[in-house]
């Protein structure tokens, strides 16, 4: 018997470009189902944001990644989109709106300097992000 788990987790940014490190609500919800093997997906249905792994140690990472954002996909006046938000929406084409993540004995599986982002391209907003977790357990 497989079982399963679902969660909707309220994210608000308080910045136009931002990457908020959702570790630890990931790993909350983890402990929360009670699962202890299978796949944990992280998705946001929003098409100006994104979720990615990456450093959390030095928050220089942070910085470092949105000004590399905002120089590679800068604002232009051609672009046709009427709400003026084109790129954000290439952002997070570029980054992606979801991440898998293996959980093994009760734990995610990640990289000693590993953590979650969310990534905020449009805000500051109030945004979804759903955790479902998928259970390998008999």
């Amino acid at each position: 018997m497989n079982r399963s788990y679902l969660k909707t987790l309220e994210i608000s940014t308080g910045a136009s470009m931002e990457l908020k490190d959702i570790s630890g609500l990931v790993n909350n919800c983890v402990e929360e189902a009670g699962i202890q093997n299978g796949i944990v997906l992280v998705y946001t249905p929003h098409t100006t944001a994104g979720i990615t792994i990456n450093e959390n140690a030095d928050p220089s990472v942070k910085s470092d990644m949105i000004k590399f954002f905002s120089e590679m996909v800068p604002d232009k006046s051609y672009f046709r989109h009427m709400e003026g938000n084109s790129s954000s929406h290439i952002m997070s084409s570029l980054i992606s709106p979801s991440q898998s993540f293996i959980l093994d004995n009760g734990r995610l599986i990640l990289g000693t300097w590993q953590g979650i982002f969310f990534c905020e391209f449009d805000g500051p907003r109030s945004r979804k992000v759903y955790v479902k977790i998928l259970s390998e357990d008999q």
